[in-house]
């Protein structure tokens, strides 16, 4: 019998009191390795005679609480960035509440103004106090610019030029805040763009303006001052920024500045040519504390100072655009940007045009652009991140950077970069100009660190443009960079490598590490609508950051996309949109919509680099001219296999000469999950009709897949969500295998039911991780399989369905 004595005594021994230098010791150790084994945590014990008499279990009780000490701390020190952080959001969006009332108490306004001016038309005179009240933003902004301007050319400046460039810039100030906080540009929320916590920002574009404009609104956790640095540097950020130089710069009041700027922006494909920009851009603060960065194009209708037109570039024109930054109470800034321009379209073919009249295009690679690289700017300032392939963020920014800016100068081919081209074969599908340039020279003969030789003396670039329809952009490069040999001539790769001399000059696909000489960049594939690049240089295992490149690539701009419709019917919601760049479909008021479809258009670009020496130009030529044909003829190979596993055919899909006919296995697989589970897989399908059924599979939002029940299954039948989970066509589903998809612990669990399948009809598979064909991890939430049984009850297939499935 233990008495109450020994029981308190006990339950006193449970709980240790450390002295500060044990707790110094135990600290020091847990800095080292948080984790301890039990043999060192008793090395510990014998090294340490502080805590020799302290039981090891302690010891190890210690470290658990020391951990679980460090987690909460970890998740409360997040939830407070967190709160801070939807604070500001949440101010910024009961900002963009009270602008937009303001948007609607104004149109209803107007609305009945124009009502009562209807009403009375018969009336000779009307109300001009109504007239003042209803003027648009840009008449009060041009009003309370000639109101101020006089005030500060008087004060700040002599000269009728320097006054008038002064009333520009104050001109444009107050136009750029009416749109950037007011109801100057009815702005429209971009479709799919929802903001958040972990939202790039409240985006938004215009709806009946003139010209194209979007604007941005974000939170980044920067000085203002720093994030103005940034944002005016735009060929920093801007990757179709060619150039930009500043011609003058004069003081301004509050601290501000008037800069005179002349930039030069290139042209995406090779049917349009490139653009510049003559542009006043004023810098001031506002009496809160906000600093502004605003500009907009200057002309002589102005009286501004006239820049001369500069050859082959189109002159476009800049409306009142800007940067609005205000410091965010919670540390950081709150950023409002506005990117209004007119971009000429009436100067490009009509195949390309919409490029130029699309405000998301706008949005998605300028103002979308400027907040992500804030966002990652500001991410790297506060974490120390050496990536796998052993350089800094800012390092592999500037190198992504590079084979971009690289693409772009080969792509548009100016001559004061050297560029000229030389004449066709007679077929003007595929374009050749060459650089024999100094600069271009002396890069090409450099050396890389293992000492081998850069042999050649010229540069030739071999473009052409096509035109896609009905295809993913990112899911089609995503294709041509794991498979290669899809596209890619050995043939001619076995021409260059042997013509070209070393490792430089072969196709870009060398090894290094795990780099593996190529570089996908991309506009952020998850959202439809946007620029998708493939972008490669030739490497070898010594890279450095300086070493030369010849970037080479692909680039898919969506042409047709109706992220600018205001269709209250066309809605693209990006919460559904899945990784791989397939939506899944989804309702809408007009029934399902399939989200592939949201940019059936699309134009390719596509520009090789080689370098070569001199006398071997006119075959080089010939073989560049040849290895882009035959890419082309791949691309349209792979882009029309895509393009039809995509679509439901109407009377069924082609299945192996083995597999019944796709409606009547649909019919099967519905069925056979009503035996098994007693339940419907398709609620809204009628069994009486195959057809529907078919449909309804093809459109189910989990992944429905079938093997065969051979010794080595494979899959013989997917829905389209299956497709998108293994990254597959149809066509190529026949050649995986049922062990290929799942992990390992998987194919352990598959092992342990299948049996059971076979024997009971059905099974329902623990959540776990499978991989696509394209070798990316996908987790799903559970999976159920059962057996496929035909009119006659025997064993068809077995089917697979894997619910709530995603890309990790």
């Amino acid at each position: 019998m233990v008495t109450a004595k020994e029981a308190a005594a006990m339950d006193a021994s449970k709980y240790v009191r450390y002295t500060p230098e044990q707790v110094e010791a135990l600290e020091r150790l847990y800095y080292e390795c948080p984790k301890p084994s039990s043999l060192r945590r008793q090395q510990l014990v014998r090294d340490c005679p502080v805590l020799a008499n302290v039981d090891p279990k302690q010891i190890k009780v210690w470290f658990q609480n020391r951990r679980c000490r460090e987690k909460q701390r970890k998740e409360s020190s997040r939830l407070q960035a967190l709160n801070r952080k939807l604070t500001a959001m949440n101010k910024l969006l009961m900002e963009e509440n009270d602008r937009l009332q303001k948007q609607v108490s104004q149109l209803v306004y107007e609305n009945g103004y124009y009502r009562q001016q209807t009403q009375s038309a018969g009336l000779a005179t009307t109300d001009t106090s109504c007239e003042s009240v209803v003027t648009s933003g840009q008449q009060n902004a041009a009003a309370a610019a000639a109101a101020v301007a006089p005030q500060l050319c008087v004060r700040n400046m002599d000269g009728s030029s320097l006054c008038r460039l002064m009333s520009i810039a104050e001109e444009t100030l107050t136009e750029f805040l009416s749109k950037a906080t007011g109801t100057a540009v009815e702005w429209v929320q971009m479709p799919g763009m929802k903001p958040g916590p972990d939202s790039i920002g409240i985006i938004a574009i215009s709806h009946g303006c003139a010209g194209v404009a979007a604007r941005a609104c974000g939170l980044v956790s920067m000085e203002p001052a720093k994030v103005a640095e940034i944002l005016k540097d735009r060929p920093l950020w801007l990757r179709d920024c060619r150039s930009m130089e500043v011609v003058n710069v004069l003081p301004a009041g509050n601290n501000g500045t008037v800069e005179l700027l002349y930039m030069q922006l290139y042209a995406p494909t090779t049917l349009a040519p490139a653009r510049d920009f003559w542009l006043l851009r004023y810098t001031s603060i506002l009496d809160d504390g906000s600093l502004v960065v605003c500009e907009r194009s200057l002309s002589s209708k102005q009286g501004g100072p006239s820049m001369p037109l500069v050859q082959p570039f189109i002159r476009g024109e800049m409306l009142p655009s800007g940067f609005l930054i205000r410091p965010s109470d919670g540390g950081g800034s709150v950023i409002h940007i506005v990117d209004h321009m007119d971009l000429e379209p009436w100067s490009v073919p009509e195949v390309v045009r919409p490029l130029y009249e699309s405000s998301a295009m706008v949005a998605q690679k300028m103002s979308m652009a400027a907040l992500r690289y804030l966002r990652q700017v500001a991410n790297e300032d506060t974490q120390s991140v050496i990536t796998g392939w052993g350089r800094q963020p800012t390092a592999l920014r500037a190198l992504s950077q590079k084979l971009t800016r690289g693409y772009n100068e080969a792509l548009n081919g100016l001559a004061d970069d050297g560029w000229s081209v030389i004449e066709s074969d007679g077929v003007d599908d595929v374009c050749i100009s060459v650089n024999s340039s100094p600069s271009k020279v002396i890069n090409c003969n450099a050396t890389f660190n293992s000492g081998l030789p850069i042999v050649s003396s010229s540069v030739l670039c071999a473009k052409a443009s096509m035109l896609l329809q009905d295809v993913s952009p990112p899911s089609l490069l995503r294709f041509m960079r794991e498979q290669r040999s899809q596209w890619a001539d050995s043939n001619l790769d076995a021409f260059f490598a042997s013509a070209m001399k070393p490792n430089f000059c072969n196709l870009p696909m060398s090894r290094l590490g795990g780099f593996s000489g190529q570089m996908y960049n991309g506009v952020d594939e998850n959202t439809v609508g946007t620029c998708s690049e493939l972008i490669f240089a030739p490497i070898d295992a010594s890279f450095s950051d300086d070493s030369p490149l010849l970037p080479s690539g692909f680039r898919i701009i969506p042409i047709d996309s109706p992220l600018d419709s205001s269709s209250p019917n066309c809605t693209l919601d990006l919460a559904s949109t899945l990784e791989v760049g397939t939506p899944r479909s989804r309702m809408t008021g007009n029934g399902p919509v399939n989200a592939s479809c949201a940019s059936s258009k699309a134009v390719m670009t596509i520009a090789f680099q080689f370098a070569f020496e001199s006398h071997l130009q006119d075959s080089v030529a010939t073989m560049a001219r040849q290895y882009v044909r035959s890419i082309i003829q791949s691309v349209q190979r792979i882009a029309l296999a895509l393009s039809t596993s995509r679509t439901v055919p109407q009377c069924g899909i082609n299945q192996t000469p083995a597999s019944p006919e796709a409606t009547t296995l649909s019919r099967w697989i519905c069925q056979s999950y009503r035996f098994h589970f007693g339940a419907e897989l398709i609620k809204s399908a009628d069994s009486s009709s195959c057809e529907p059924s078919l449909k309804a599979l093809w459109h189910h939002a989990s992944a429905i897949l079938c093997c065969s029940l051979k010794a080595m299954p494979v899959f013989t039948f997917a829905n389209q969500s299956g497709l998108d989970m293994l990254e597959t066509t149809l066509v190529a589903l026949q050649d995986i295998t049922l062990e290929k998809v799942f992990d390992y612990q998987g194919r352990k669990n598959l092992c342990t039911e299948l049996p059971s399948i076979m024997e009971q009809g059905f099974a329902c598979i623990p959540g776990g991780l499978c991989v696509s064909s394209l070798g990316r991890p996908v987790s799903y939430e559970k999976a159920l399989a059962w057996k496929v049984l035909n009119d006659v009850n025997n064993a068809q297939c077995i089917c697979f369905l894997f619910i709530n499935w995603s890309f990790v």
